[in-house]
């Protein structure tokens, strides 16, 4: 028997939506169908996180309490219109991502059972050079999204002293992230090393709060920032993506004066349609502005600490300190 399904209009393509009353996100009894209407209904939002970026897409296609498949690669069986991007991953490896180019598409990937959407940070015309720079705050644990809230509002104002302006959202869990729009004249180590430098003048406002360090058993219970996501093939979720939880919270983005007393649990797949169609995209203005990097390039490269680990699966990279956690190497020693 055929399974189930209902079409849907968006924009000029009809998109299928197939059970469309499968339960993902069991806590909430929100379903398949709700999700595709959920990412249509912030549409214009969500366009602007993706539009023309390679794209991994995280699919639970069961629903949320069953595993993941986490998809680089553009999905084998697509319709004509559905537009990719060559990307070249760490090992050197090439493959067609998925390249966001209409809200359709993010409609078509949602009936695919896709949650999260982790856009690169590059744009298909120039794949090699990210335009964006990213700070994600990552409250360790014991910690909950108060401190991320610190952290963000340190973060804005070390970036206003670089002339730079921030956009700030939930993570959609504890944590928050910061987008900043560059030029894109710098490679992905270059933006790299911006970021490390930038964590850097952050942590040196307040130690006890934010850290840089890689090692977890160097992190405490503060904010560390994962200078990381600015590396090649690495990604956050989307502003205006859904995560993967039984209560369907969203990566929401915020004003930087609402983020002071901004609840995440506040925004769900059912409450942020409402906020958007009230509010409308709060970060429009993300791309009306893009900034140089040579300060922070020239900050780091006056910094006497030099590089930061790489993650593990990363080949060994000029000028990266040993990958052995500090208690190995002292045992070692």
């Amino acid at each position: 028997m055929a399974s189930p399904y209902i079409e849907l209009e968006v924009g000029e393509r009809t998109v299928k939506v197939t059970n469309p009353d499968k339960v993902y996100f069991p806590e909430i009894g929100a379903t398949k169908r709700e999700l595709v209407e959920y990412y249509v209904s912030v549409g214009e939002g969500a366009l602007r996180a993706l539009k023309d970026r390679p794209t991994n897409i995280k699919r639970h296609p069961d629903g949320v309490l069953t595993e993941a498949i986490y998809q680089k690669r553009m999905p084998p069986k697509h319709p004509d219109w559905l537009r990719s991007v060559q990307v070249t991953f760490p090992s050197g490896r090439t493959a067609q991502s998925l390249r966001v180019t209409e809200v359709a598409a993010i409609a078509y990937c949602a009936n695919l059972g896709t949650i999260d959407f982790h856009p690169w940070q590059v744009r298909a015309a120039d794949v090699e050079h990210p335009d964006e720079l990213r700070l994600d705050l990552d409250p360790q644990p014991g910690l909950e999204f108060a401190a991320a809230r610190e952290a963000a509002f340190l973060a804005r104002d070390v970036l206003g002293e670089f002339g730079m302006t921030g956009f700030v959202k939930t993570s959609g869990n504890r944590g928050a992230h910061i987008a900043v729009r560059i030029e894109p004249r710098w490679d992905f180590i270059q933006v790299r090393h911006a970021g490390i430098a930038l964590a850097r003048a952050i942590e040196s406002r307040d130690p006890s709060l934010v850290t840089t360090a890689w090692w977890k058993e160097e992190r405490g219970e503060r904010v560390f920032i994962d200078f990381n996501q600015n590396a090649r093939d690495r990604t956050v979720a989307s502003a205006y993506s859904v995560r993967a939880q039984p209560h369907a919270p969203v990566s929401t983005p915020l004003t930087w004066d609402e983020l002071a007393d901004a609840d995440p649990r506040d925004f769900d797949i059912r409450t942020v349609p409402a906020r958007f169609a009230e509010v409308g995209d709060v970060h429009a203005a993300i791309d009306d502005a893009a900034y140089s990097i040579e300060p922070l390039l020239e900050l780091f490269a006056e910094d006497d600490r030099g590089d930061l680990p790489y993650p593990p699966n990363y080949p060994k990279m000029p000028g990266e300190p040993m990958r052995v956690q500090p208690s190995r190497a002292r045992n070692a020693g």
